[in-house]
């Protein structure tokens, strides 16, 4: 009786845990190496990256805190940065680009 109880068990608490393992892991591109450190010295970061920004995307921490906060925290959210004369709109509290403004 306590080996089928064991069993049952077992059963049940690998199946409500299997999903919760298989879910995919969002992956967020950080900066290379080199463009991290620049950025942690508040250096301007080389053109190119601004080609990395797309709606949808996760800017990153070292960018984020290079930009000059231009419109305030809204009801949604939402924060425009300035960062080396590019406007991003971006959610403050996970730093998902929303809209980025020329």
């Amino acid at each position: 009786m306590k080996i089928n109880y064991f069993i049952t068990l077992v059963v049940t608490v690998a199946l409500v845990a299997s999903p919760a393992f298989s879910a995919k892991k969002e992956k967020v591109k950080l900066l290379p190496p080199g463009l991290e450190k620049k950025a942690e010295r508040g250096q301007p970061l080389p053109p190119g990256w601004k080609k990395k920004l797309k709606k949808g995307a996760v800017m990153d921490s070292n960018v984020y805190r290079q930009g000059k906060i231009v419109v305030p925290l809204d009801s949604k959210g939402l924060v425009t940065v300035r960062i080396e004369g590019k406007l991003v709109k971006l959610y403050k509290a996970t730093r998902v680009i929303a809209e980025i403004l020329e």
